[in-house]
C-alpha cells in the first residue's frame, strides 16, 4: 500500500473497514427516509451483508489472533455482496436477462428478509421491486454503488488484513 494507509495496523484497518460498511448501512437509511425510497429484498440482503461485514471487522479489531479467518470470513461476504449487487444491476439495466424478485414465489434471500422485515421493520422492511431504479448520483444506481463498495471492502480487506506478512 502506498502513504498512510500502508503504515495502518491490521487492527486499525479492521476498525476503519468496520466503521466504513456501518456508515454505509447509515447513509442508506437517511437516504431511503430522505428521499423516501422503498427498499427491496435485495438492498435489504445487501444492508444484511454490510452489517455482517461490519460486525466480523469489529470482531477482527478485537481479536487480533482471529484476524485471518475473520478477514477470509469478510472477503467471502463481500464476494457475496458483490454478486447481489451486480445481480440486481442487471435487473436493472437488462430486463428480462434474469429472474426478478417475486412476491408471488419468493426465494430463499425473499424469505430471509421478509422474516428480518417482521422483526425489525425500521430496518429490514422491503417494499419495494428489485428492477426498478428510484435512486441515482452520479448516474449510478444504488445497486451499481453496491457493487463497487462491495469490491472495495473485499479488495480492502484483501490488501490490509490478508496480504500482510
Amino acid at each position: 500500500m502506498i502513504g498512510w494507509l500502508g503504515r495502518l495496523s491490521p487492527r486499525t484497518s479492521l476498525f476503519l473497514i468496520g466503521l466504513g460498511a456501518w456508515g454505509l448501512v447509515g447513509a442508506g437509511m437517511v437516504i431511503q427516509e430522505l428521499e423516501r425510497l422503498n427498499p427491496c429484498p435485495l438492498c435489504i440482503f445487501q444492508r444484511v451483508l454490510y452489517l455482517l461485514i461490519g460486525a466480523l471487522a469489529f470482531v477482527g479489531a478485537l481479536l487480533p489472533r482471529g484476524q485471518k479467518i475473520i478477514g477470509l470470513s469478510m472477503v467471502l461476504v463481500a464476494l457475496g455482496g458483490f454478486a447481489t449487487a451486480v445481480y440486481q444491476t442487471l435487473m436493472q439495466t437488462v430486463p428480462g436477462l434474469v429472474s426478478e424478485c417475486s412476491y408471488s414465489d419468493p426465494g430463499p434471500i425473499e424469505l430471509f428478509v421478509d422474516w428480518l422485515g417482521m422483526a425489525y421493520p425500521p430496518l429490514f422492511l422491503a417494499t419495494g421491486a428489485c428492477a426498478s431504479v428510484e435512486w441515482s448520483f452520479l448516474g449510478l444506481s444504488m445497486a451499481n454503488w453496491s457493487v463497487v463498495c462491495f469490491l472495495g471492502f473485499g479488495a480492502a480487506t484483501w490488501w490490509m488484513v490478508l496480504r500482510r506478512r
